[in-house]
């Protein structure tokens, strides 16, 4: 837990948009250098580039205005965005005669808690180079008046994560948040406003992930590490045998079951929560109850009713997280006491432990208990770990934003058809709710379409 969750502060501010075109040209020239040294990434490809490179003339001629809705199930996405629009769309423009003018590029929306943990620099730096911030758990007007802004104004379309956040699967989407169809309809609305005719356009972009070679004797390793920290007697093992995937899946099974069990007694025992018998369910059908029962101790703290489903139940438990340590009545201009002081610390502290819950179910969100062995292969199986991974390390107060890399990867990138918005502004007119729930189903449908199986 850092310091700065523990310490009442003046509440959150929005991080405006600032592009610096000399940050964006020193981070276009340095990417290829940061995905070859930080990241397991050794090639980037993309089907149907010529799609998107059509669409982004369109754009500069302002005949569209373009929003990108990419699947988010790795951190390393961003990257893997900024190389599409950097190195990968110019190439292709080039290769079809497709002119374009520089720079190429896109605006981009990000959690506005990612520099509380990553840091000042990367707000900073987000800002630099076109993002736009937003608070997943409230009403953010001025974050979302900023995203709004740029879709209808600005010289570079804008990039969005539909699912929120990452996922950690590439075979699972996500259920997707409303927000990227209610953008697209809003920029539908200010560009008649304004009598502007461009058309308002949606494209899914799919993000893949694959090993080079398959990493068993790396998963086999991290799965041991993982057993050895849940109290799991380990057996000799001959080190040079060849990895036998029917048992390492039960291995994988057990890690699971007993990390489950030892969760589910911790909220039997300490938040005295009723749980159903282990004999009465599998993995799969237990998987919910824990979520559920973890979601209800942070609920029952920030006083909040379950509602929606457990992504809706996870925003809204972390907003009312920073609430109590960003809070409005402890603004900069505000004089308070030191004792006054310390009771805000405290409360900062406890409700930075209740969103401890919270991120302990969102590393299980996509996990289904069958996905392993629906389809036994290394990426799923290396994904499941990572997700364990994850789970162990929150559970030890480590920083699982620093995963172990078990192998190098490249990832295929697919350019879907473009959606049109504006083709559904009678339906929005209509009917908003049931307009902005069928495109963001469409939009789901599309994502999970794209993704090799």
């Amino acid at each position: 837990m850092t310091e700065s969750l523990t310490r009442v502060q003046p509440p959150l501010q929005f991080i405006p948009p600032n592009i610096n075109p000399l940050v964006l040209q020193v981070c276009q020239q340095i990417l290829p250098l940061w995905l070859k040294w930080q990241t397991n990434i050794t090639q980037i490809k993309a089907n149907n580039l010529e799609s998107l490179a059509e669409l982004y003339q369109q754009f500069q001629h302002k005949k569209i205005r373009l929003l990108l809705a990419f699947r988010h199930p790795s951190s390393n996405d961003p990257y893997c965005m900024g190389y599409l629009m950097w190195k990968l769309l110019p190439q292709i423009a080039k290769q079809k005669n497709i002119c374009l003018n520089s720079p190429i590029h896109s605006h981009f929306m990000y959690d506005r808690g990612i520099p509380l943990w990553a840091g000042s620099t990367v707000g900073w730096l987000y800002s630099k180079l076109g993002g736009t911030s937003i608070q997943r758990g409230k009403l953010d007007i001025p974050g979302l008046r900023s995203a709004r802004d740029l879709l209808a104004n600005s010289q570079f379309p804008l990039a969005a994560a539909p699912e929120g956040a990452t996922n950690g699967h590439n075979e699972i989407v996500s259920p997707l948040e409303p927000g990227i169809a209610q953008l697209g309809f809003w920029c539908v609305e200010d560009l008649k406003k304004a009598n502007r005719n461009e058309e308002v356009i949606i494209v899914p972009i799919g993000i893949q992930y694959h090993y080079i070679t398959p990493p068993w004797k790396e998963i086999e390793k991290l799965l041991t590490q993982l057993e050895i920290d849940v109290g799991i007697k380990i057996e000799s093992r001959d080190k040079t045998a060849l990895i036998d995937e029917e048992k390492l899946y039960k291995r994988l099974y057990n890690l699971g079951e007993n990390l489950l069990g030892l969760m589910e007694d911790f909220y039997r025992n300490f938040y005295h929560k009723n749980l159903p018998d282990t004999a009465e369910k599998n993995l799969s059908q237990r998987l919910p109850d824990l979520m559920n029962v973890a979601l209800e101790v942070a609920e029952n703290y920030f006083n909040l009713k379950p509602k929606g489903n457990v992504i809706d139940r996870c925003r809204r438990l972390e907003q009312a997280g920073w609430d109590c340590i960003y809070r409005e009545d402890f603004k900069e201009s505000n004089n308070f006491s030191s004792v006054e002081k310390g009771l805000g610390d405290r409360i900062a502290e406890e409700a930075s432990l209740r969103m401890w819950h919270m991120r302990i179910v969102e590393s299980f969100v996509a996990v289904t208990g069958y996905y392993v062995k629906e389809k036994p292969t290394v990426e799923r199986f290396a994904e499941t770990t990572l997700l364990l991974w994850d789970l162990v390390s929150k559970i030890q107060g480590n920083n699982a934003f620093f995963r172990p890399q078990l192998g190098q990867q490249t990832v295929l990138m697919t350019i879907a058809n473009p959606i049109s918005v504006s083709n559904r502004v009678e339906q929005y007119k209509t009917n908003r709710r049931q307009a902005i729930a069928n495109l963001t189903q469409e939009l789901q449908t599309i994502l999970a379409g794209m993704i090799i199986r």
